[in-house]
């Protein structure tokens, strides 16, 4: 049996030889939905001490877990308690990249009061051995590195990451227009036209966006697993997608996304861009400019007062200077990290060359 194979009893506990000595702390395995509540407490909680503005609610961490994509909870998933009460919660999983080579990737959060204390060091190191369990027995002969992110307001997190070997590879933002109004109304290219989508588009929206993002920088997941996650989430809602047609061939869309609970936890009304998208052929013609106006409309109607969306500082594609263009601006930051799975032979990432666009 192999280690990405072998069971791991449903909450028994993991002895970690770089514990902390703290009285009553406890690392085990994930024991199904029941800790669900207790994951996303935590993981907002540690979002909030760092200035990070999203909150998660259980039914997101619900659907999570019931389609995962390249992890497995019970496995894949580790817990701090103490004296019982969950403290800390990481988790591991890996994703093939665009322009070649695989990140195994990991992650974690650490209540406020449990901070500093060397429960999320000694989580990372689990999850790095688990990593290294995973790729040992997978197969994969291409190159491959360990991953993690994190906002750069965390600065424990920063701090671990550069004690441990990682090194910045990525900048991201969180952008923020802070007003719905005086949007502007821009026209479409002949022959291109938005048309509404239902659920019975969903997968030509899905394969549409996959295509679009397959020469972006990360990794794009491409499974039934994947396409099943994204729809049966809580925030699926076609009726906010707006999407731009060519004939019978979805060429553009944003993507958008009303979170009830995090709005009410942050004290905001904000529609998020989850995803805004042109398929390559279609670039360069304004259609991302004119959709993202009429989403901005379409969120206004929904009575929503601002808008929110995630951006790869460095997209080959300017997607920063669109955004910007459209009333947008940089409001939090995040960092995304890699280390040398063999630091024998060094970066393998450094080997990848950048897709022509």
């Amino acid at each position: 049996m192999t280690a990405n194979s072998a069971p791991a009893a449903t909450g028994a506990t993991i002895q970690l030889p770089d514990a902390p000595p703290i009285p009553g702390l406890r690392f085990r395995h994930y024991r199904g939905p029941e800790d669900h509540a207790d994951l996303v407490r935590v993981a907002n909680a540690h979002s909030a001490s760092v200035g990070e503005s999203r909150v998660k609610s259980v039914a997101e961490q619900d659907n999570d877990f019931a389609h995962p994509v390249n992890m497995d909870p019970e496995r894949d998933v580790i817990v701090a308690e103490v004296d019982g009460r969950m403290v800390g919660w990481g988790q591991v999983d890996w994703v093939d990249q665009n322009w070649g080579g695989r990140s195994y990737n990991s992650w974690g959060a650490v209540d406020p009061d449990w901070q500093r204390r060397g429960i999320g060091g000694a989580m990372l190191a689990h999850n790095e051995r688990r990593l290294h369990a995973v790729g040992a027995a997978d197969g994969y002969e291409g190159p491959r590195w360990l991953s993690s992110w994190g906002p750069d307001d965390d600065t424990g997190m920063r701090a671990l990451m550069d004690r441990e070997g990682y090194v910045p590879v990525r900048h991201f933002y969180l952008m923020v227009r802070p007003s719905l109004e005086d949007v502007p109304e821009l026209p479409l290219p002949d022959g291109i036209e938005v048309r509404p989508v239902t659920a019975a588009h969903s997968r030509q929206l899905y394969d549409a966006d996959i295509d679009a993002f397959k020469d972006h920088w990360g990794g794009i997941e491409d499974s039934e697993e994947t396409f099943r996650q994204w729809t049966e989430s809580p925030s699926f809602d076609p009726s906010l997608c707006v999407v731009a047609w060519d004939g019978d061939q979805i060429v553009a869309g944003v993507v958008g996304g009303i979170y009830p609970e995090e709005n009410a936890g942050l004290g905001v009304l904000r529609g998020f861009l989850d995803q805004v998208f042109t398929r390559r052929a279609w670039r360069r013609r304004g259609i991302a400019r004119a959709l993202i106006a009429r989403s901005l409309v379409l969120f206004r109607e929904r009575g929503m007062t601002t808008a929110a969306l995630g951006v790869d500082a460095s997209n080959p594609n300017a997607a920063l200077p669109l955004y910007e263009s459209c009333g947008f601006a940089a409001a939090e930051r995040a960092t995304a990290y890699r280390k040398p799975w063999d630091p024998s032979v060094g970066p393998e990432w450094e080997s990848l060359d950048e897709p022509a666009l």
